[in-house]
Order: structure tokens, then C-alpha cells, then sequence
């Protein structure tokens, strides 16, 4: 069983947000499906994921977020602002 390195506790979750990829991109659609102090999972069916992107949440704004870790559709980002 994988260890949990998270230093805050997540809550599971299910809503949608928009995700954007650098100054002047178009916002996307995706879905935040846990989220913590220090960071988001995420489900989003793009081919692409930069190093750094922002993540609008409806309830507190937008957050620079750093890509942790992807498998398929789904990735895990840190907020790093």
C-alpha cells in the first residue's frame, strides 16, 4: 500500500471548475475530485498538461497550480501560490 505524502488532509469532492493554460488561453472545463490546503486531483480530458497552469474554483478564485503527477485523464497538482 503507497504511503500518503500529502501534509494536509484531503476531502473527496465533486465539482467542476475551468482550468487554463497560461495568460490568454481559453478556460477548459474539468473536474476537482478531491482537494486539499495544499492542492487539487483533478479529471480533465486534455492531451497537454504544463508544468504550471491555473485552476478557477467557483467558490474561491483562481490558484497557480504545479503539476504533481498524471495518469490518463486524471493528474494531481500542488498549489503553489
Amino acid at each position: 500500500m503507497l504511503a500518503n505524502r500529502r501534509s494536509s488532509e484531503r476531502r473527496p469532492c465533486r465539482r467542476v471548475a475551468k482550468i487554463q493554460f497560461g495568460t490568454g488561453s481559453l478556460p477548459r472545463d474539468c473536474m476537482i475530485t478531491d482537494v486539499s490546503a495544499g492542492g487539487v486531483k483533478i479529471i480533465a480530458e486534455h492531451l497537454e498538461i504544463p508544468a504550471e497552469f491555473t485552476i478557477i474554483l467557483s467558490d474561491s478564485g483562481p490558484r497557480q497550480c504545479r503539476l504533481a503527477w498524471r495518469i490518463g485523464c486524471e493528474f494531481g497538482a500542488q498549489f503553489v501560490d
